[in-house]
């Protein structure tokens, strides 16, 4: 293992200094877009964000996942054909019933302009094309590359949001620049990493089909975890949204997008890179023991600076860098500090499910973590008592992941 250490975090400083110009960019427009916007728009504009994330997952059927495993270039077109089929089908049902929910009166939907809703296809469709392509350059190391079209799209979202807020457009300015950076994001990659193209077809051949069988684990379990845990994501803004209006769901999204850039920017790093060195050590040795503990490591330094800051100083530094009425967000973020902290940890290592073959224990996990959510902000009271308890929950939830994960990545398996 110590030999393999370099080369190891040389790739991860490589998709590091990619996740930084990626991440760096927005949060140095976030100042910028909490003065030329409102909480509720913000809020509009994260509810919005929230039902292209979850939809982007199913569109995928996490089949990006199986492409770090299976490398054949045959192999990877077709799955890239199931993936632009699935994406379109998924896109057009997204689209279809975000406009009969607004039609019923559904609070969320109610929130969005109609421009909004009859985009959340679109950026559904590109979403998912993105992470599968981003994927498909894991698979060959080619983190430089991704880590160029992250910047380029990262950089057209900001740029395109604060001109076009700056021309006066309001909140429909968000949902304009994130389909603007989406684009270019996409274009950036198809031309950085010429993946395989390969037209879905109207029905599913019997490539795709046999694909679908070959790799059944990731869409019969990985699928159902996935969507679970970014619905989780985002269950607490759409409830938070519904109960306590957009103004509480701005600061609350707020909230998540500053504790969530360290594990955007460090943690989705070191995941790119443990992904290949997981799979390696299974199929070399039948466990990553020390690639897992190496990586746990190095995650709890990495992290715990943050953390504390963030405990300690969250509402005075949300005042100073997004404006006074941003403060009530820094006292929702105190009291997230000691999750976020726990997530920063466990979400790299997580990988470790997928190559033991243990999606089905992942998938267990995730639903007892949709109940304790689902039950904490149903329950009655108030805006920060819901935070607290969720906090509560999920941080004991994730003690429990961790010791699972690490029984996986001890244990001689077959991979996924």
């Amino acid at each position: 293992m110590t030999a393999r250490l370099p080369a190891y975090w040389r790739n991860v400083i490589t998709v590091l200094g990619g996740a930084l110009g990626a991440q760096a960019l927005p949060l140095l427009a976030a100042p910028l877009i909490t003065r030329l916007c409102t909480p509720a728009d913000v809020g509009a504009f994260s509810v919005w964000l929230g039902v292209v994330a979850v939809a982007a997952i199913g569109a995928t059927l996490r089949l990006e996942a199986a492409m770090i495993l299976d490398h054949e270039r045959a192999a990877q077109r077709t799955c890239f054909s199931v993936v632009a089929y699935s994406a379109s089908i998924t896109a057009l049902l997204t689209t279809a019933g975000a406009v009969l929910a607004r039609l019923c009166g559904v609070p969320f939907a109610a929130q969005l302009s109609w421009p909004a809703l009859l985009t959340i296809g679109v950026a559904t469709w590109m979403t998912a094309y993105m992470q599968t392509t981003l994927a498909y350059a894991t698979s060959h190391n080619a983190f430089g590359k991704a880590a160029r079209a992250r910047v380029w799209s990262a950089a057209s979202i900001a740029a395109a949001q604060v001109g076009l807020l700056a021309l006066g457009i309001g909140g429909a300015a968000l949902v304009a620049g994130q389909l603007v950076g989406l684009a270019v994001g996409l274009l950036a990659a198809m031309l950085l990493l010429a993946p395989p193209q390969a037209w879905p077809g109207w029905l599913p051949d019997s490539a795709q089909r046999a694909y679908l069988r070959r790799h059944d684990k990731f869409w019969r379990f990985s699928l159902p975890s996935n969507l679970l845990n970014v619905i989780v994501g985002q269950l607490p803004l759409l409830m938070i949204g519904a109960r306590h209006g957009a103004l509480a769901a701005g600061l609350f999204a707020l909230t998540q997008r500053v504790l969530g850039a360290p594990i955007a920017l460090l943690a989705a790093s070191v995941l790119e890179v443990f992904k290949r060195q997981s799979v390696h050590d299974f199929q070399t040795q039948g466990n990553c023991r020390d690639a897992y503990r190496y990586t746990f490591k190095a995650l709890a330094l990495l992290g715990i600076g943050p953390s504390l800051v963030l405990l300690l100083f969250s509402p005075p530094l949300f005042a100073f860098a997004f404006g006074e009425n941003w403060r009530a967000a820094g006292e929702l973020a105190q009291i997230l500090a000691p999750l976020y902290f726990l997530n920063f940890i466990a979400s790299p290592l997580s990988y470790v499910f997928f190559v033991a073959g243990r999606q089905k224990t992942d998938l267990v996990w995730q639903v007892a973590l949709f109940a304790m959510t689902l039950s904490v902000f149903l329950a009655p009271g108030t805006l920060r008592q819901s935070v607290l308890w969720y906090a509560i929950g999920y941080s004991l939830l994730y003690l429990v992941y961790l010791h699972m994960s690490y029984q996986c990545a001890q244990n001689r398996m077959v991979a996924a």
